[in-house]
């Protein structure tokens, strides 16, 4: 197993990062963040002059100016939240802030005393604290914060979407039932009843189905809504009390339900990737496969291991040992991180932004065994959404609605810029490849009335004129220009094959999915004569259905039986 000690070791205190040039973008920007926290001494000196954050914690009062645009940078950076470390100075020397137990207690004040300001109204709750022994000898005390706004509007809510998957019988239902309900299961399904959406699902036990459940925390971090299980809070009552909102993707685990399992990866655009493995069973079957989706669309994934209350535990370290071997092997190349403390849970999500760790937590529904790490890993789960307020409006389809006395709903993700309610849009295309224009009656956030929208909200909008029938999953919604958009039959993507059995040439068919669409496709015009596994090739592909809207620089993958590719749009072609 990986302790932190030995990532941190990995990492190297300097900020000398060994990973991969893939994560090298977004370490660094984390290091840029942090770089910022050195501040400035007040102004007339010398501008080179630096005051480290430990002194502007330990003497606010003369540096309240800098300590005040430190915390609303980033709880700029972190839509309304941040953790503020009291260990480490925050800059690429690392260097240790060597707090006594007194001192610490008088920064922990100050900065209280900072956020609960009129004109802030923050609350900063105490993640974790010790007391160590450094090398001198010297008794240090350490710990980590959590910062986060007491008041926020339902239209500014911080959301995290993450996807559920995992091979089925491995308990994800059970899991977020417990999660979502509150109290614990008894082993046989009761954990999971509620959240079935067809008659079918109940009686199979299985999800056939993308479901969505929502989980709130409060301004301290308590979950919003718990009881003892004998109830469900409603989504109301979740949101009204919350100031951030966890929202679960719940996907299906069997592989007939492959279809359904990659749209909800694909069009959901989950934030992270909760993967569930069975301590009996292993890493086996559909896990691997969604595993592998996960990491081939660059999400960040963590791991429960469920039932250890009923796993031996030599079966138990059998599924540990195959889960880092696997993380390891070169196809992964994450680092498992086995979460056993409140430490290691504050350490593993203020780190996860790397995208190169991989947090892996032991529990059970049925005894409760880790389900606190659990919940306190999705309370701190960071924000790193790439969306654009200020671009064009953009809202995908996901699912449609025929809601009595408000007509033909539409739920999916705004992908980018921002709407109002009364906004004439387009919405489309249709067969034939046409928009319509239409106008958006009414806008719910987690089934509540927000009068805007917001680039990375998933929000439901009522439309006007539009009837449920002319309206499918894939459709975009636009903002209305003078020009209206245009749809593309076919567009040149390059795609690398992940698996296949013989050869791919021509004329070749697989199912397509890009976003929240969905659609057979056929190849027409490859760069060489056929293409194997692990080859990379330029390929143009044709829609065989209707014309859809897509565009450049969107991930697409592509999957016929057992056979996988991956790409990315590179030109898409109109007029053809």
């Amino acid at each position: 197993m990986t302790s932190l000690n030995e990532f941190a070791e990995y990492v190297d205190g300097k900020g000398k990062h060994r990973l991969d040039k893939a994560s090298d973008v977004s370490i660094q920007s984390e290091l840029d963040v942090l770089a910022s926290l050195t501040l400035n001494s007040t102004s007339g000196e010398d501008p080179a002059t630096k005051v480290l954050f430990r002194e502007c914690l330990l003497n606010a009062a003369e540096y309240e100016p800098q300590l005040r645009a430190v915390i609303a940078k980033l709880m700029e950076d972190g839509k309304g939240e941040c953790v503020v470390s009291l260990k480490h100075e925050p800059d690429d020397t690392g260097k240790d802030m060597n707090l006594t137990a007194e001192e610490y207690e008088t920064a922990l004040t100050n900065l209280r005393k900072l956020c609960d300001s009129s004109d802030l109204d923050y609350a900063v709750t105490e993640l974790y604290s010790s007391i160590e022994t450094q090398k001198n000898g010297h008794m240090d005390k350490l710990g980590q914060v959590l910062v986060r706004e007491r008041a926020v509007a339902v239209s500014h809510l911080l959301e995290i979407r993450v996807a559920v998957v995992g091979n089925v019988d491995a308990g994800k239902s059970t899991l977020l039932g417990v999660l979502t309900k509150g109290g614990l299961d008894d082993g046989r399904g009761k954990a999971r009843v509620n959240l079935f959406r067809h008659k079918h699902e109940v009686e199979t036990g299985r999800t056939s189905s993308v479901g969505m459940e929502i989980m709130g925390f409060n301004e301290v971090g308590q979950v919003v809504g718990a009881n003892d299980g004998t109830r469900k809070a409603t989504w109301k009552e979740i949101v009204g009390g919350s100031r951030k909102v966890i929202t679960f993707i719940d996907l299906a685990g069997h592989e007939k339900y492959l279809k359904t399992t990659v749209f909800g990866l694909m069009g959901g655009s989950p934030d992270f990737v909760m993967l569930i493995v069975g301590a009996n069973a292993g890493m086996i079957g559909m896990a691997k496969e969604h595993l592998g989706v996960a990491l081939a669309l660059n999400v960040p994934v963590f791991i429960c291991i469920t039932k250890v209350d009923m796993c031996p535990p030599n079966v138990l370290q059998a599924t540990v040992t195959q889960l880092s071997k696997i993380l390891r092997s070169a196809g992964c190349r994450k680092m498992p991180i086995f979460i056993d403390s409140h430490r290691d849970v504050v350490e593993a999500s203020t780190n996860f932004v790397s995208q190169r760790i991989c947090p892996i937590f032991q529990i059970s529904s049925v005894t409760g065994t880790g389900l606190d790490y659990v919940r306190l890993f999705l309370n701190l789960l960071p924000f790193h959404g790439q969306f654009d307020d200020q671009a064009r409006f953009e809202f995908e389809i996901n699912d449609t609605f025929s809601v009595p006395f408000v007509g033909t709903v539409v739920s999916g993700v705004v992908s980018g810029g921002t709407v109002h309610a009364g906004d004439t849009v387009y919405i489309g295309p249709d067969s034939l490849g046409q928009f319509t224009p239409s106008a958006i009656r009414s806008i719910e956030r987690k089934r509540q009335p927000v009068d805007v929208a917001r680039a990375g909200q998933s929000v439901s909008f009522a439309m006007k004129k539009i009837r449920r029938r002319d309206v499918r999953k894939g459709m975009v919604v636009l903002a209305k220009t003078d020009e209206s958009p245009r749809s593309v039959r076919e567009f040149v993507a390059e795609v690398l094959i992940l698996q296949h059995a013989t050869t791919i040439k021509t004329r070749y068919q697989a199912m397509l999915h890009v976003g929240a669409v969905a659609q057979t496709c056929a190849i027409v015009e490859l760069d060489r004569p056929y293409i194997r596994t692990g080859d990379r090739a330029t390929v143009r592909f044709r829609f065989m259905l209707r014309p859809e809207y897509i565009k450049s620089g969107q991930k697409i993958l592509f999957r016929e039986g057992r056979t996988r590719g991956l790409g990315v749009v590179k030109e898409v072609i109109y007029g053809v």
